[in-house]
């Protein structure tokens, strides 16, 4: 049998770690972006000349703020959680604009991004029971219960 603190928190940590991951790469694709700022392509009988500027400033904020919020979930902030969830669903929403130009890339992204959200709302009714409790939870150990208990004060239950 599971305990529902150690799930959470696995979920938790696991969409922590993604987050700070997912927000280096945002990090370093906005530096890319930001030091090669024009790209040239030809299209058809057309050349194109594409200034990336403000699209390595979006990916750089993008970035600093998944960085913040994954740390913020490793800190077990209810806050973080909540503007993990706001933050990785524009994040998905910027991907799904940059889909025509990265296809694979932003498929990638916003399958990351789904995972995250699943980690991030798999678990959420736990997580606000575990607050009523006093018992803290460790990561990969299961909390101390004590037995559960049968009958009632009018009829106890027979000893054996």
């Amino acid at each position: 049998m599971t305990n529902g603190k150690v799930v959470w928190f696995g979920w938790i940590t696991f969409a922590a770690v993604m987050l700070t991951m997912l927000g280096l790469f945002n990090v370093f694709e906005g530096l890319v972006a930001l030091l090669e700022n024009n790209v040239t392509f030809v299209d058809g009988d057309n050349l194109v000349v594409v200034d990336l500027t403000g699209w390595g400033i979006l990916l750089l904020v993008f970035g600093a703020l998944l960085i913040i919020v994954g740390i913020g979930l490793l800190a077990r902030n209810k806050a973080a959680r909540i503007a993990a969830l706001v933050v990785v669903g524009l994040h998905a929403l910027a991907q799904i604009a940059a889909l025509s130009a990265y296809p694979i890339w932003s498929l990638l992204m916003i399958a990351l991004d789904v995972v995250i959200l699943f980690a991030l709302t798999a678990h959420w009714a736990d997580a606000t029971l575990e607050d009523e409790d006093t018992v803290p939870a460790t990561v990969g150990a299961h909390a101390h219960r004590p037995e559960p208990r049968t009958g009632t004060d009018a009829h106890p239950a027979p000893s054996t």
